[in-house]
């Protein structure tokens, strides 16, 4: 019998797990820059913390079978987790809070689906009670810091404002509210063509689905429109953050989407998406938003906080990554072989290579385990292994040193 992973999850092998902290290393050292903390929350959630704020389809939470009476399961994701944390046990904290990740989360494949991951990997922040343009502003210099430290190439960040887009289309029947939301997240064209609309409420359909592009072109678009005042406020703030990240950064630029439309009512303001190049075609490899309602959902009280946030997908970005070079293309050497000359030598061996170990900076240290062996077949391996130096030992515990060419 042939023993595998289960359906969905796969093993990292060493190659792997240093291409991965390649990449976290790097997030996490940006985001302490930054300000921001890393905050570790349970990998089993209840179901009622998972499904707070309409964010997850309870048909993706991979469910706990136990004898308690809470229904709970494996974390999806995780920005519901840090807000019931940050509410229930931060409580006494001064605000904004800035917090980070790196974690895995599970999701179940949906049905009929062959090979689809059901456990993956993410880094994020959340920048929890504040908000206003300053915040939005952070958060997306934050994502541009990512990617040009990621060195990564051939990416767009998407920008959209779900309270807009969301307000735009209450023009539109509660009966057919949906449909058209839903072809236009799609960008179904031929969907919002075929629905019984009037020619009025059609053409504005088809406008919304084109409010994409040029952030400056998108804006004049958009005005042109009958808005309401609220409605001015939103496309008055969208101007002012495009023009304070356009200022600051030379990163990739920005795309305006307000045909950007997530599946579900979890962002409130700002939304984005980071969309990258991968020999898989192209991908989102990171996406966030503003959410200001979901704190209150876990305060006793109902009070309720502002917050904002960004994920991005471990898996994504090493796709993206992995044709462009950078990422290790090998697992790090040892510095250092120690062998035991005569077997009466072990302990002498164990003690020098632990002296070594000691030092203020990680320098990797192997043992030689196997019996006696000729010298040159010890340095052949050593040389295969790309180990620059032998410690050979004498019982007495003396070194001889050797540089392995």
């Amino acid at each position: 019998m042939t023993y595998h992973p289960p359906s969905g999850a796969r093993d990292l092998l060493p190659l792997d797990v240093a291409q991965k902290y390649w990449i976290e290393d790097r997030l996490e050292h940006l985001f302490q820059r930054w300000g921001y903390h890393r905050i570790i929350t349970p990998t089993v959630e209840s179901l009622d913390t998972l499904m707070a704020g309409g964010a997850i389809d309870r048909s993706t939470v991979i469910q706990l079978q136990g004898s308690g009476c809470q229904s709970q399961g494996l974390r999806p994701e995780l920005t519901a987790s840090v807000a019931r944390a940050a509410v229930t046990r931060m409580a006494e904290v001064s605000y904004p809070q800035r917090l980070y990740y790196t974690a895995n989360v599970f999701r179940r494949a949906q049905q009929g689906s062959r090979g689809e991951q059901q456990e993956s990997y993410q880094a994020g922040v959340e920048l929890l009670g504040t908000g206003g343009s300053l915040a939005d502003a952070e958060v997306l210099l934050v994502v541009l810091d990512c990617i040009e430290h990621l060195k990564l190439q051939g990416c767009h960040v998407i920008l959209g404002n779900a309270g807009l887009t969301r307000s735009l289309l209450d023009i539109f029947p509660p009966t057919v509210r949906g449909t058209v939301r839903d072809a236009i997240a799609g960008l179904d064209r031929v969907r919002l063509e075929t629905l019984a609309l009037d020619e009025t409420l059609r053409q504005r359909a088809l406008a919304l689905m084109d409010l994409r592009g040029q952030p400056r072109d998108v804006l004049q678009a958009v005005s042109q429109l009958d808005l309401e005042p609220e409605q001015w406020a939103i496309v008055g703030h969208l101007k002012s953050l495009i023009e304070v990240i356009e200022s600051a950064t030379d990163g990739p630029p920005l795309i305006l989407d307000l045909s950007l439309i997530q599946p579900f009512d979890y962002y409130t303001g700002m939304v984005f998406e980071v969309v990258a190049d991968t020999p898989q075609g192209r991908q989102v490899v990171g996406q966030g938003g503003r959410y200001d309602n979901l704190l209150g959902v876990f305060h006793p009280q109902g009070h309720s906080y502002p917050g904002i946030g960004f994920v991005f997908s471990i898996e994504g970005l090493h796709q993206a990554l992995l044709p462009m070079g950078h990422l290790p293309e090998a697992t790090p050497a040892s510095e250092w072989l120690v062998v035991p000359i005569r077997a009466g030598a072990a302990v002498a061996a164990f003690t020098y290579a632990q002296k070594i170990r000691e030092g203020a900076n990680l320098v990797r240290v192997e043992l030689y385990l196997e019996p006696d062996t000729d010298r040159a077949v010890i340095r052949d391996r050593a040389q295969d292994r790309r180990i620059r130096h032998i410690a050979w030992i004498a019982e007495d515990g003396t070194p001889e040193i050797e540089t392995v060419n």
